[in-house]
């Protein structure tokens, strides 16, 4: 382990997880503006639906870990909302189980002490016409309208459950030009996009009556040495400077 200890922010969920360190990408972003201050720690899986999450929970986040995270940001949903393939195979979970997964799921993050804090985000829209052009058929089965639901069904479950979410069904759809705009194959991210994703997370955690706070600029930057030189910035107040220009303004992703 490297140290100072830092507190641990985790990405956990699907390709949407897997791949925002590349294409000025959300998670890479989050690392940026959290470089001083917690350690952003990946762990994401392209094609994985809410089923295979639950089967990994107690491998991922063990019960029994010395430290445990103080935020897991969770992404599931896209995936589980394909339409069933008529062999039976497939990432398709029904809604219900899909709903019981991921209850299971904030269920056992929560428990893993009692300073762990989760955000759900829910599943974002995609664009058909594009997925068509870029796969062909080799994706056939995704649309919005069975997509919907699921997004939904999560966001009444965080409410059941005391999980924070981040509802990017909306948040995507409330862009110019959205379609074309937010995403590199119909369903992944632009940078764009993974700009609302980080706006919304901050949002949330910055807002959230959580103890201690975790937004960035309420934890202390670490080794805040400073060379002393009068009438200029110090070392921390530069690191903030940096970090409000890295942090998507209200206007930059909402119109």
């Amino acid at each position: 382990m490297v140290g100072p200890g830092r507190p641990q922010i985790v990405l956990f969920g699907s390709s949407i997880v897997q791949y925002s360190f590349i294409n000025g990408g959300w998670g890479a972003t989050l690392a940026d503006v959290y470089s001083r201050t917690a350690d952003i720690i990946l762990r994401g899986y392209g094609g994985w639906n809410s089923r295979y999450a639950l089967k990994v929970l107690d491998q991922v986040f063990p019960k029994d870990a010395v430290v445990q995270p103080s935020l897991v940001i969770v992404y599931f949903g896209g995936n589980d909302s394909k339409a069933p393939h008529p062999s039976g195979h497939g990432p398709h979970v029904p809604l219900s189980e899909f709903v019981e997964n991921m209850r299971k799921i904030g269920e056992h993050l929560l428990s893993l002490s009692d300073k762990t804090r989760v955000i759900f985000l829910s599943p974002p829209p995609m664009n058909e016409t594009q997925i068509q052009l870029v796969f062909g058929n080799a994706l056939k089965g995704r649309s919005n309208e069975v997509c919907r639901p699921y997004a939904e069904a999560l966001l009444n479950l965080c409410n059941e459950i005391n999980v924070k979410s981040v509802d990017l069904w909306n948040a995507i759809q409330q862009q110019d030009d959205w379609l074309n705009t937010c995403f590199t194959d119909g369903i992944h991210f632009t940078a764009k996009a993974s700009e609302v994703v980080v706006k919304e997370v901050l949002k949330v955690v910055k807002e959230a009556d959580w103890k201690p706070c975790l937004h960035w600029k309420s934890l202390p930057v670490e080794f805040p040495f400073d060379f002393g030189v009068p009438n200029s910035l110090s070392l921390s107040e530069i690191e903030l400077m940096r970090n409000d220009q890295l942090e998507p303004a209200p206007s930059a992703t909402l119109l």
